[in-house]
Protein backbone atom coordinates (compact mmCIF):
# COMPACT_ATOMS: atom_id res chain seq x y z
CA UNK A 1 0.00 0.00 0.00
CA UNK A 2 1.49 3.44 -1.41
CA UNK A 3 1.04 6.08 1.88
CA UNK A 4 1.61 9.09 0.29
CA UNK A 5 -0.27 8.82 -3.01
CA UNK A 6 -1.58 11.74 -5.25
CA UNK A 7 0.22 14.01 -2.10
CA UNK A 8 3.10 16.44 -3.16
CA UNK A 9 5.56 16.75 -0.60
CA UNK A 10 8.72 19.32 0.33
CA UNK A 11 11.90 18.11 1.54
CA UNK A 12 14.88 20.35 2.41
CA UNK A 13 18.28 18.95 2.56
CA UNK A 14 17.33 16.11 0.04
CA UNK A 15 20.62 15.48 -1.94
CA UNK A 16 22.40 13.01 0.76
CA UNK A 17 21.80 11.67 4.40
CA UNK A 18 18.20 11.47 6.14
CA UNK A 19 17.08 14.04 3.63
CA UNK A 20 17.80 11.84 0.87
CA UNK A 21 16.53 8.31 2.74
CA UNK A 22 13.62 10.91 3.21
CA UNK A 23 12.64 11.47 -0.47
CA UNK A 24 13.10 8.10 -1.63
CA UNK A 25 10.63 6.67 0.66
CA UNK A 26 8.16 9.06 -0.20
CA UNK A 27 8.92 9.11 -3.30
CA UNK A 28 7.95 5.38 -3.31
CA UNK A 29 4.92 5.90 -1.49
CA UNK A 30 3.37 7.74 -4.08
CA UNK A 31 4.29 10.98 -3.19
CA UNK A 32 5.30 14.34 -6.01
CA UNK A 33 8.90 14.53 -3.90
CA UNK A 34 10.40 18.70 -4.74
CA UNK A 35 13.85 18.01 -3.54
CA UNK A 36 15.45 21.23 -2.08
CA UNK A 37 19.25 21.57 -2.20
CA UNK A 38 21.40 24.06 -2.40
CA UNK A 39 23.13 23.63 -5.66
CA UNK A 40 20.70 21.64 -8.15
CA UNK A 41 23.67 21.44 -10.38
CA UNK A 42 26.09 19.39 -8.24
CA UNK A 43 27.75 16.59 -8.88
CA UNK A 44 25.59 13.43 -9.17
CA UNK A 45 22.20 15.27 -8.38
CA UNK A 46 20.78 16.05 -11.80
CA UNK A 47 20.87 12.08 -12.17
CA UNK A 48 19.36 11.15 -9.20
CA UNK A 49 16.85 13.34 -9.62
CA UNK A 50 15.69 12.76 -12.64
CA UNK A 51 16.20 8.49 -12.27
CA UNK A 52 13.56 8.92 -9.18
CA UNK A 53 11.03 11.58 -10.56
CA UNK A 54 12.04 14.11 -8.20
CA UNK A 55 11.61 17.79 -9.10
CA UNK A 56 14.99 20.19 -8.10
CA UNK A 57 14.50 23.58 -6.47
CA UNK A 58 17.42 25.51 -5.41
CA UNK A 59 17.02 26.42 -1.98
CA UNK A 60 19.88 28.06 0.47
CA UNK A 61 18.06 28.19 4.30
CA UNK A 62 21.06 30.78 4.87
CA UNK A 63 19.66 33.40 2.37
CA UNK A 64 16.24 34.95 2.49
CA UNK A 65 16.26 35.96 -1.39
CA UNK A 66 16.69 32.31 -2.32
CA UNK A 67 13.74 31.22 0.24
CA UNK A 68 11.45 33.32 -1.35
CA UNK A 69 12.46 31.65 -4.80
CA UNK A 70 12.20 28.70 -3.72
CA UNK A 71 8.58 29.34 -2.68
CA UNK A 72 8.13 30.59 -5.95
CA UNK A 73 9.56 27.58 -7.71
CA UNK A 74 7.45 25.17 -5.78
CA UNK A 75 4.36 27.08 -6.28
CA UNK A 76 4.67 27.03 -10.04
CA UNK A 77 5.60 23.06 -9.93
CA UNK A 78 2.66 22.13 -7.72
CA UNK A 79 -0.61 23.31 -6.94
CA UNK A 80 -0.69 22.57 -3.65
CA UNK A 81 1.82 21.08 -0.43
CA UNK A 82 0.62 18.29 1.66
CA UNK A 83 4.05 17.96 3.26
CA UNK A 84 7.11 19.79 4.22
CA UNK A 85 9.57 17.71 5.56
CA UNK A 86 12.59 20.65 7.23
CA UNK A 87 15.15 18.49 7.49
CA UNK A 88 18.75 20.71 5.66
CA UNK A 89 21.01 21.62 8.99
CA UNK A 90 23.99 22.50 9.89
CA UNK A 91 26.29 21.05 11.97
CA UNK A 92 28.78 22.47 14.42
CA UNK A 93 31.38 21.07 17.00
CA UNK A 94 32.63 23.43 19.94
CA UNK A 95 32.54 24.14 23.51
CA UNK A 96 30.61 27.25 24.52
CA UNK A 97 33.36 29.26 25.60
CA UNK A 98 35.23 28.58 21.99
CA UNK A 99 31.98 29.19 19.76
CA UNK A 100 31.82 32.71 17.61
CA UNK A 101 28.92 34.78 17.69
CA UNK A 102 29.55 34.52 14.13
CA UNK A 103 29.65 30.91 14.14
CA UNK A 104 26.50 30.74 16.21
CA UNK A 105 24.20 33.08 14.08
CA UNK A 106 25.08 31.04 11.03
CA UNK A 107 24.07 27.91 12.90
CA UNK A 108 20.60 29.30 13.69
CA UNK A 109 20.15 30.92 10.46
CA UNK A 110 20.41 27.33 8.31
CA UNK A 111 18.69 25.13 11.51
CA UNK A 112 16.31 27.60 12.79
CA UNK A 113 15.22 31.18 11.08
CA UNK A 114 15.30 29.52 7.64
CA UNK A 115 12.84 26.54 8.14
CA UNK A 116 10.48 29.00 10.07
CA UNK A 117 10.73 31.70 7.21
CA UNK A 118 9.31 28.65 4.75
CA UNK A 119 7.48 26.90 6.72
CA UNK A 120 5.35 30.63 7.53
CA UNK A 121 5.27 30.40 3.74
CA UNK A 122 4.07 27.18 2.70
CA UNK A 123 1.83 26.59 5.73
CA UNK A 124 -0.40 29.31 4.18
CA UNK A 125 -0.37 27.26 0.85
CA UNK A 126 -1.74 24.15 2.70
CA UNK A 127 -3.89 26.10 5.33
CA UNK A 128 -6.22 26.48 1.88
CA UNK A 129 -6.62 22.98 1.76
CA UNK A 130 -7.56 22.55 5.34
CA UNK A 131 -4.44 20.13 5.91
CA UNK A 132 -1.29 19.18 6.08
CA UNK A 133 1.27 17.46 7.49
CA UNK A 134 4.69 19.18 8.95
CA UNK A 135 8.03 17.22 9.59
CA UNK A 136 10.80 19.18 11.11
CA UNK A 137 14.16 17.18 11.71
CA UNK A 138 15.22 18.08 15.47
CA UNK A 139 18.17 16.29 17.50
CA UNK A 140 18.96 14.36 20.72
CA UNK A 141 21.62 17.38 20.68
CA UNK A 142 18.74 19.39 21.95
CA UNK A 143 17.68 17.20 24.33
CA UNK A 144 21.10 15.74 25.73
CA UNK A 145 23.64 18.18 26.67
CA UNK A 146 27.12 16.70 25.74
CA UNK A 147 30.32 18.80 25.29
CA UNK A 148 30.57 20.46 22.30
CA UNK A 149 27.20 20.58 21.04
CA UNK A 150 26.13 24.06 22.41
CA UNK A 151 25.78 25.62 18.93
CA UNK A 152 23.90 22.66 17.36
CA UNK A 153 22.04 21.50 20.15
CA UNK A 154 20.47 24.95 21.12
CA UNK A 155 19.41 25.65 17.82
CA UNK A 156 17.09 22.45 17.50
CA UNK A 157 16.18 22.71 20.82
CA UNK A 158 14.51 26.03 19.08
CA UNK A 159 13.14 24.32 16.36
CA UNK A 160 11.67 21.41 18.80
CA UNK A 161 9.93 24.62 20.80
CA UNK A 162 8.43 26.36 17.40
CA UNK A 163 7.26 22.80 16.79
CA UNK A 164 5.20 23.14 19.68
CA UNK A 165 4.19 26.30 18.71
CA UNK A 166 3.62 25.84 15.10
CA UNK A 167 1.09 23.24 15.86
CA UNK A 168 -0.77 24.54 18.47
CA UNK A 169 -1.59 27.28 16.37
CA UNK A 170 -1.52 25.33 12.68
CA UNK A 171 -4.01 22.91 14.68
CA UNK A 172 -7.56 24.72 13.56
CA UNK A 173 -6.59 24.84 9.42
CA UNK A 174 -5.64 20.93 9.61
CA UNK A 175 -2.30 21.06 9.68
CA UNK A 176 -0.27 18.71 12.28
CA UNK A 177 3.21 19.74 13.02
CA UNK A 178 5.83 17.30 14.81
CA UNK A 179 9.24 16.92 15.00
CA UNK A 180 12.05 13.80 14.99
CA UNK A 181 14.89 14.17 17.44
CA UNK A 182 17.63 11.47 15.73
CA UNK A 183 20.15 10.09 17.54
CA UNK A 184 23.43 8.76 15.71
CA UNK A 185 22.99 8.26 12.11
CA UNK A 186 25.24 6.85 9.53
CA UNK A 187 25.69 10.26 7.59
CA UNK A 188 27.97 12.55 6.70
CA UNK A 189 27.26 14.73 9.56
CA UNK A 190 28.17 11.70 11.93
CA UNK A 191 30.99 11.50 10.57
CA UNK A 192 32.39 14.97 12.13
CA UNK A 193 31.04 13.89 15.31
CA UNK A 194 34.16 12.98 17.50
CA UNK A 195 34.40 9.00 17.53
CA UNK A 196 34.77 8.88 21.02
CA UNK A 197 31.01 11.17 21.88
CA UNK A 198 29.50 8.82 18.75
CA UNK A 199 30.30 5.70 20.05
CA UNK A 200 29.70 6.73 23.44
CA UNK A 201 25.92 8.10 22.41
CA UNK A 202 25.04 4.65 20.30
CA UNK A 203 26.57 2.22 23.96
CA UNK A 204 23.83 4.44 25.88
CA UNK A 205 20.82 3.29 23.75
CA UNK A 206 19.23 0.33 24.12
CA UNK A 207 19.56 -1.39 20.83
CA UNK A 208 23.32 -0.32 20.72
CA UNK A 209 23.57 0.15 17.26
CA UNK A 210 23.69 3.13 15.21
CA UNK A 211 20.56 4.42 13.02
CA UNK A 212 20.56 4.38 9.54
CA UNK A 213 18.86 6.94 7.61
CA UNK A 214 16.02 4.82 6.42
CA UNK A 215 15.21 4.05 10.43
CA UNK A 216 14.77 8.14 10.41
CA UNK A 217 12.59 8.25 6.93
CA UNK A 218 10.27 5.73 8.39
CA UNK A 219 9.23 7.38 11.48
CA UNK A 220 8.75 10.15 8.78
CA UNK A 221 6.80 8.47 6.56
CA UNK A 222 4.36 7.66 9.54
CA UNK A 223 4.49 11.43 10.71
CA UNK A 224 3.80 12.44 6.71
CA UNK A 225 1.04 10.34 6.20
CA UNK A 226 -2.74 9.74 7.67
CA UNK A 227 -1.92 6.82 10.06
CA UNK A 228 -0.33 9.90 12.58
CA UNK A 229 -3.79 11.85 11.72
CA UNK A 230 -3.99 12.59 15.32
CA UNK A 231 -0.90 13.17 16.28
CA UNK A 232 0.86 17.00 16.45
CA UNK A 233 2.89 18.75 18.76
CA UNK A 234 4.94 16.05 19.64
CA UNK A 235 8.60 14.63 18.92
CA UNK A 236 9.30 11.50 18.41
CA UNK A 237 12.67 10.63 19.56
CA UNK A 238 14.82 7.96 17.22
CA UNK A 239 17.80 7.21 18.95
CA UNK A 240 17.47 3.10 19.43
CA UNK A 241 16.15 3.92 22.89
CA UNK A 242 18.74 6.47 25.27
CA UNK A 243 16.97 6.09 28.70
Amino acid sequence: MKLLDGKTAIVTGANRGIGKAIAETFRAHGALVLACVRDPLADGFQDWAAAGGYVPIRLDLADADSIKEAVKAIRAQAPSVDILVNNAGLAHGGLFQMTSQADLRAVFEVNFFGPVALTQALSRVMARKKAGSIVNIASTAALIADPGTMAYGSSKAALIRATQSMAAELGATGIRVNAIAPGVTNTDMAAQMDAKAAQKLVEASALKRMAEPSDIADVALFLASDLSRHVTGQVIRADGGIV
